[in-house]
């Protein structure tokens, strides 16, 4: 949620911050709003609704400086307006501060605070007028961010800029700040795109950590103040990664990265000759003690684990799922045999992140699936896995489901390796047909006939998503992302669960997605029978030669023949067409849905 980005050194600020903004449109678009350092005071503009609303301001009247921080909102405490949009000032006009998270003790700052104007409904507005507080105490810039950042309670990231020096102030606690450094200048961002055409060096801060950046460089204070040293990093994202491309979308061009991603998942983690999984970060045997695997995630990425919980299971390791919010908050039992796997693409997902804290001092271990380098999850966790699926802007997430499914049936086969729970036959079954997975999914991409479904089903009153084991995970992240895009109401289910009560809502017009993984899948086509009795049209998903579950469908989405372990993903690529094009038709914001953003960053 929420974008930040603050910018220092040659040059006029605007520019940059704009840019850095439009590229983090994809956390928050309900306002926008930028601060600068003009030399005779702060120069501030914010206006309720996307990006172009604040630039057509700044083109009437352009904020001067070098030095600024800027913002792009998902609201949390008040609604989208001009007044609650950031940057927040104080009451002189000597601070503006940005803030991405929630600030948990804000209405007793606030009625500690008085005798301050407050023009806003935000949490944030508390920082500025405590800093505020402390600058008339005769504090310096940097003392008073210190001692206002000391006394909230939440998660925050917060970057200030001051009418009285050229140094902007950044701190965190539970929600991502990372900075970049270019040879002359130096920026703040809540995540890496904003700054990625700029430079590709960043730091990331850690929990407690205060910034303080210059045009003649930066320091970085942990909570105690005392200076410490954080490495520098190279991404390997290139600045046209999270451009467009040529796309109407970015949702359409990151369904069309997906063969290109997955070979970077996969590239040099298969032995097909030994018919092992070969994860560079674990020796062989890593996994010989885990006697059961709970996986912990939100959203998209707990439909990939749930995914897993099937692949876990049909190679009898004992594995089971939980939403992390559930998770951190009823703990279940477990102990030095327990893997905890946290999936989350950004690796800052608040409950996943409260949940694998939940477990601290326990003895489990714990073990995050994410795409991001240096996040927060990769700090929290003993080990890391990456997904290598390069930035995903779209707040609805494709490729990185695609890469997180081919890395956690990577994890599953060598968990149950090291456990004595894998043939080399079957083994070597699945390496092949995950080598073959990228061509697969660009064969889908070339051929699929979602385009023609989703035209075809437009304006039904609901639209239901079935399938068993593996088609179960799919079946919901299908029903998420057509109910995120389009705003139309979906349902995924069990195909076991239909009979008990679901088929109640099947009628005419309620289109029924069945997937299927095998060609012989005999139960998920009695569940066909059952509902085109009742009168729905139904489109299967489903492998080449799957004739009789073809019979019965009006339509048929057909994937390239491979194991079923895989059949899932390409499953999963024509769901996320038929949900893009549906949208597209409609006329939706498809990037930018409304009350959603990209990274939950708060409870």
């Amino acid at each position: 949620m929420c974008g930040i980005t603050a910018r220092v050194g040659p040059g006029e600020a605007v520019p940059e911050l704009l840019s850095g903004l439009e590229n983090l449109e994809y956390r928050g678009y309900d306002s926008a709003g930028i601060a600068t350092r003009n030399g005779r005071g702060i120069d501030l503009v914010k206006r309720e609704g996307e990006i172009d609303e604040l630039r057509g301001a700044i083109e009437k009247r352009p904020p001067q400086g070098s030095v600024g921080v800027g913002h792009t909102r998902w609201s949390t405490h008040g609604p989208p307006s001009d007044a609650n949009a950031h940057p927040h000032a104080d009451c002189t006009g000597q601070v503006a501060v940005v803030h991405n998270g929630i600030i948990d003790n804000h209405e007793r700052l606030r009625a500690e605070l008085d005798s301050h104007e407050f023009t806003s409904e935000t949490d944030t507005e508390v920082v500025p007028h405590l800093i505020e507080e402390y600058l008339s105490d005769g504090d310096s810039p940097g003392e008073a961010f210190r001692r206002a950042i000391d006394r909230l309670s939440g998660s925050y990231a917060i970057a200030a800029v001051f009418d009285s020096t050229d140094t902007v102030f950044g701190s965190r606690n539970g929600s991502p700040l990372v900075l970049g450094r270019a040879s002359d200048r130096y920026y703040l961002a809540s995540d890496v795109p904003a700054f990625l055409e700029y430079t590709d060096e960043v730091v990331y801060l850690e929990d407690g950590d205060v910034v303080a950046l210059s045009p003649d460089g930066y320091t970085i204070t942990d909570a105690g103040g005392k200076q410490v040293d954080r490495e520098i990093e190279t991404v390997d994202w290139e600045p046209a990664d999270v451009g467009k491309g040529g796309y109407d979308h970015y949702m359409l061009k990151e369904i069309h990265e997906q063969p290109a991603a997955l070979r970077q998942t996969i590239r040099g983690r298969t032995d097909l000759l030994a018919g092992r999984a070969e994860l560079e970060e674990f020796p062989p045997e890593s996994f010989s003690d885990v006697d059961v695997v709970h996986l912990v995630a939100m959203g998209t990425s707990y439909h990939a684990a749930l995914y897993a919980q099937s692949l876990f299971a049909s190679r009898g390791v004992a594995a089971q799922t939980f939403l992390s919010g559930e998770y951190a908050t009823n703990p279940p039992s477990v102990d030095e045999e327990t893997l905890v796997v946290a999936v989350s693409q950004s690796g800052e997902t608040a409950d996943t992140l409260a949940a694998i804290r939940s477990i601290h001092g326990t003895g489990a271990r714990t073990l995050a699936v994410t795409n991001v380098v240096g996040s927060t999850l990769t700090r929290e966790c003993e080990d890391t896995i990456y997904i290598r699926a390069g930035p995903e802007i779209g707040v609805a997430a494709t490729k990185s489901f695609s890469s997180q499914v081919a890395t956690l049936s990577l994890l599953c086969e060598r968990v149950s390796q090291d456990t004595d729970g894998a043939t080399p036959t079957a083994t070597s079954e699945l390496f092949e047909s995950l080598a073959a997975l990228p061509d697969h999914v660009q064969q889908v991409l070339d051929e699929s006939d979602a385009e023609t479904v989703a035209s075809t089903y437009r304006n039904s009153d609901s639209y239901f998503f079935i399938g068993r084991g593996v088609g179960h995970a799919v079946a919901l992240e299908g029903a998420l992302k057509f109910k995120e895009i389009t705003y139309d109401h979906a349902e995924g289910f069990s195909a076991a669960e239909l009979k008990h009560g679901p088929l109640a809502l099947v009628t005419e017009s309620t289109p029924v997605f069945a997937i299927s993984v095998d060609p012989e899948d005999t139960k998920t086509l009695h569940n066909v029978k059952e509902v085109r009795a009742r009168g729905a049209p139904v489109v299967a998903v489903a492998p080449e030669g799957s004739t009789n579950l073809a019979a019965y469908a009006d339509h048929l989405l057909e994937l390239p023949k491979t194991h079923p372990d895989v059949a899932g993903i390409l499953a999963n690529v024509q769901l996320q067409l038929v949900s893009y094009h549906a949208a597209d038709q409609l006329s939706r914001p498809i990037d930018k849905p409304r009350n959603l953003a990209k990274s939950v960053t708060v409870e």
